[in-house]
């Protein structure tokens, strides 16, 4: 598989890189929204793993922006806010799932 991983935390972001490769999947990195936003239009990606606090553009913007240009890449939101309505926001806006740090690598 090819992964978008967009995340700016680096801890979270290598840890997710290592265990993505491990795995024998291609994994490519962002570190900001906005630019996640590009690569993901201009790119071809079976899954984006995307935070939502990210610098230039939030990750719920970011997958609304894909969702509404029809690009329906499966997101998986990965982020600290683990609130309920933190996760219904996030599915809302196009997620395809959620999951709250810390994490499992298995999850």
């Amino acid at each position: 598989m090819r992964i978008l991983v967009i995340e700016d935390d680096r801890t979270t972001r290598d840890y997710i890189l290592r265990g993505l490769q491990e795995e024998g999947h291609v994994a490519d990195l962002c570190r900001n929204g906005r630019d996640g936003l590009i690569i993901a239009q201009t790119n071809d990606f079976d899954v984006l793993v995307v935070d939502r606090m990210l610098p230039d553009l939030d990750g719920l913007s970011l997958v609304r922006t894909l969702r509404a240009s029809k690009n329906m890449t499966p997101a998986i939101f990965l982020t600290a806010l683990g609130g309920v309505d933190d996760r219904i926001e996030g599915l809302n806006a196009g997620g395809d799932d959620y999951l709250v740090r810390p994490f499992a690598f298995g999850e």
